[in-house]
């Protein structure tokens, strides 16, 4: 599973891909992580800033609150992030 809810907080296994057209979710990646495309370039960071961005505007929460637990220049990522009402809702949407 790519996600695991503990608490309050949610942690979250991500692979992803720089430079796309857009950032959005795709399909899940392997078994345990999911494909995220991310519009910036991996260069200085720009990704990664990108991906924390798309995650608090997706999931409705701040993005001062993610933390970027492992993969800081990998594209396996885990980031931890509070557990909020639209997270639940595309976990059901998505029937993950």
């Amino acid at each position: 599973m790519f996600y695991k809810k503990d608490n309050d907080t949610v942690l979250f296994r991500i692979k992803a891909q720089p430079k796309a057209n857009k950032s959005e979710f795709c399909e899940i990646y392997g078994d345990n992580a999911i494909k995220i495309r991310i519009k910036a370039p991996a260069v200085e960071g720009a990704a990664n800033e990108e991906l924390l961005k798309f995650i608090s505007k997706s999931f409705k929460i701040p993005k001062s609150s993610i933390i970027l637990k492992s993969g800081d220049t990998s594209k396996i990522k885990v980031i931890e992030f509070p557990l909020s009402e639209k997270f639940n809702e595309w976990i059901d949407k998505n029937g993950y």
